[in-house]
């Protein structure tokens, strides 16, 4: 390591003393804009050592003399005592000679304008602030904009790096005395905190009508908001990464009300609740759902509601689950306190559109919606919705990673020779920048089916651009031709442009995020994506790497009358498994009964001509012709919803196994007939069994099928590790099952963790994929 100056600051004694040692320490990750420097100051102060600390390079740089004992203690001291949002990545560590230094100082940052560093996510007030929110005696007494370095926006509030007051939205707040001498001084909480403010200097809160008139200002705007909340309208609320619709969870008319007014006829809302103990009065929580819920990243975590309860039906219906999420921002934190009721907390949005993150925006896009808006002077500058996650084989589940973890960087595997960017799929969608083995992946996009949501992708990549210093020479995309990314990719002008199947992307995906390369049997449950031969897949197992795939075994193709729109009418998916055999028409009774003639009639003469009706090897739409021919689903309000009701009805309950049929095609692979299940089902649910039971054995049904399909390509392949990616692997009983049977019989089996099983994964999986090629070929 190249030896730097003994002392940049101050504090250089005369003489060595004996017994002594120095250490030099170089520590990367998320450590700067975090309270680094200062947590280290005090560290050091703490072991009588004498030294410096500063900021270099995306990197913290750090010598300490004392004691050998005293050394140790604060080496080890520095990775148990970390500030909160800190990631330490790598520390090296290298003794050095003596020099006499006996004071500790903070230096000056030493900045490489060219170099790459994490950006610290943002994240929801610290045990410290929540203590002088509540104390009266505080100046910071219920101000609804407190943070110090362990807390509060860094993501949506930073313009460029690196991260200094001048480059925040925070700018434009000019810190009084005291909160100056706060931010001046080494030993203090908010030391360089970046977001600094008290109510003498920084930003206001007001609440206004619809038409723009100012209702209250200050604390006054929390009762105010309270009141309207009380009477059953609907408030719009700003919050870090964008506004919010809150409204009383309680109340079915103030519920069904927003719905109608958002566009969102059935989809589940989020629901905010001021503590814990209000939590465990809603859903059943244990410590590992309250350590999710009360943690700093303080996402939605999807628990088992408590029947009856005091939530309103319209909240999650069909569901025997609830999102909930406690406070992220001391405003929501205030206005908590203010309602004492749990409170509908969902994306100020309309369907299909971003979230709106300015006042302007808001008045524009939602003054249809909201009754008052709770608006702030605090500029967001990047937009970030919530992140939402649920326990399932033992560990946490991403259904959205977006507020409180993204934008923390990703490795890959193998390391990108060039500058590269993925840009994920169509729908949850998610791009990805790659500089060597670095992968940053955006917070959650979106569908990108709107003018809006095109906006929003162009707007979060030339920040995330500007953010992370990575220009793309290359770019990687879907086979998909259709997909609007596709398109996107391609008008980039790149001269290296990758196509990537979708399923392999699953698995990549799941592959990278563990460290490895591969090869692995993966097993790619989803709806529907783009196969190589043209038709639609989605019930894939692979023998897979980053580099390439081979599929090993499918569902058996059935047709989709109407295409997209059998993911929203199961029983056309139903009708598709019928056309193989038309014998078990008896058996799918109840998946057409609700349905007009004449609709049922066109979807079979599609089936029949084969217009608009691909071939389909799905399990994302196996699992909703499964609920259609129980009578469960046979219209969907959003996409997945026969498919979440099928698990809320299954329950706990204990399940008996139904045979799939397995044959070898063709081309050697293996091909699944689940006529014969779901006809079984059909059948058993015309003579009375309860169709929850049906529900459970059909879980599983595939939980076998899947244990069955591994085994054999594993005796095939001689391959012992398994990857599960897939958007139908958020479905928890499933996951929990196939996870348990395949470690049971010593499998290792790779679950995603750090993204979520859907599509918000795919361009991380692409990266990965398009990584591994441009760095030496298949």
């Amino acid at each position: 390591m190249v030896r730097l100056p003994a002392d940049p600051g101050q504090g250089r004694g005369a003489a060595v003393l004996t017994r002594r040692g120095a250490l030099q320490l170089h520590v990367s990750g998320v450590v700067q804009g975090v309270g680094f420097r200062p947590f280290v100051y005090r560290l050091a102060r703490r072991h009588a050592l004498g030294g410096w600390v500063r900021n270099e390079a995306g990197e913290v740089q750090i010598v300490v003399e004392g004691a050998p004992g005293e050394l140790e203690a604060f080496a080890g001291a520095l990775v148990r005592e970390a500030p909160p949002l800190a990631r330490i990545a790598r520390i090296e560590r290298e003794p050095r000679e003596p020099e006499g230094l006996t004071e500790f100082v903070i230096a000056e940052s030493a900045d490489e304008p060219d170099r790459r560093q994490p950006v610290p996510p943002d994240v929801a007030l610290c045990e410290a602030c929540a203590a002088e929110l509540a104390d009266p005696a505080n100046r910071r007494y219920r101000y609804p904009f407190i943070t110090c370095t362990d807390c509060g926006p860094r993501f949506t509030v930073i313009a460029r790096l690196p991260y200094d007051r001048e480059r925040t939205t925070m700018r434009v707040f000019t810190q009084c005395p005291v909160c100056e001498a706060e931010y001046r001084t080494p030993g203090d909480r908010r030391y360089h905190s970046e977001t600094n403010s008290c109510p003498a200097c920084g930003p206001s809160l007001w609440l206004e009508r619809g038409d723009g008139s100012v209702l209250a200002r200050g604390g006054a705007a929390l009762h105010a908001a309270a009141r309207i909340l009380d009477q059953g309208g609907i408030v719009a609320i700003r919050g870090f990464g964008g506004f919010h619709l809150a409204c009383d969870a309680t109340s079915e008319s103030a519920v069904v009300r927003l719905r109608l007014r958002k566009g969102r006829e059935a989809k589940p809302f989020a629901v905010m609740v001021g503590s814990l103990e209000e939590a465990t009065t809603l859903a059943e929580l244990g410590e590992r759902e309250a350590g999710l819920l009360a943690g700093q990243e303080r996402p939605i975590v999807l628990l088992r509601a408590r029947s009856p309860g005091p939530l309103a039906p319209s909240v999650a219906p069909g569901l025997d689950t609830v999102g909930l999420m406690l406070p992220a921002t001391p405003l929501h934190l205030l206005l908590a306190g203010e309602v004492r009721r749990p409170l509908v907390m969902t994306s100020g949005n309309r369907s299909e559109e971003p979230i709106a993150i300015g006042n302007e925006e808001a008045r524009a896009r939602l003054g249809g919606i909201a009754d008052a808006f709770l608006l702030h002077d605090r500029e967001i500058l990047s937009r970030c919705d919530d992140s939402v996650l649920r326990l399932a084989a033992g560990g946490p589940v991403f259904l959205r990673r977006a507020r409180g973890y993204a934008p923390l960087p990703l490795r890959l595997p193998v390391p990108s020779p060039v500058p590269l960017l993925a840009v994920g799929p169509h729908l949850k969608n998610t791009f990805t920048l790659v500089h060597g083995d670095t992968a940053f992946v955006s917070p959650h996009v979106g569908d990108l089916e709107s003018r809006e949501s095109l906006e929003h992708f162009r707007g979060m990549l030339e920040v995330y651009q500007r953010l992370f210093k990575v220009r793309p020479e290359a770019v990687v995309h879907d086979r998909h031709p259709g997909y609007l990314s596709t398109r996107l990719a391609r008008e980039l002008g790149l001269e290296t442009v990758l196509a990537v199947q979708h399923h392999h992307a699953h698995i990549a995906a799941v592959l990278a995020e563990h460290g490895v390369a591969g090869p692995a049997i993966g097993v790619a449950y989803d709806g529907t994506g783009y196969g190589d031969d043209g038709a639609v897949w989605g019930a894939e197992i692979l023998l897979a790497d980053v580099r390439g795939f081979r599929r090993l075994a499918h569902l058996r193709y059935a047709p989709l009358p109407g295409g997209d729109l059998a993911a929203r009418r199961p029983w056309r998916a139903a009708l598709g498994y019928l056309a193989l055999d038309r014998s078990a028409r008896s058996a799918f009774a109840l998946a057409f009964a609700p349905v007009a003639p004449a609709e049922l009639a066109l979807a079979e003469r599609q089936i029949a001509a084969g217009v608009n009706a691909p071939l389909a090897s799905s399990m994302g739409r196996l699992f909703d012709a499964a609920a259609a021919v129980l009578g469960i689903r046979h219209q969907c309000g959003y996409e997945g919803q026969a498919a979440m009701e099928l698990e809320a009805l299954a329950g706990r309950r204990i399940a008996a196994e139904l045979a799939f049929g397995i044959e070898s095609g063709p081309d050697g692979q293996w091909v699944v007939d689940p006529l014969p299940v779901l006809a079984r089902l059909g059948y058993l649910r015309q003579q009375g069994r309860d169709p929850a039971d049906l529900a459970a054995d059909f879980h599983a049904s595939v939980a076998w099928l899947t244990q069955r399909l591994v085994r054999r390509a594993a005796e095939a392949t001689g391959v012992s590790t398994v990857a599960l990616g897939g958007g139908v692997f958020q479905n928890a009983r499933l996951l929990t099952s196939v996870v348990n049977r395949l470690s049971g019989e010593g499998f290792r089996v790779l679950v995603p963790r750090a993204l979520s099983p859907n599509d918000g994964a795919i361009s991380y999986g692409q990266a990965a994929i398009g990584a591994a090629l441009l760095s030496g070929g298949r």
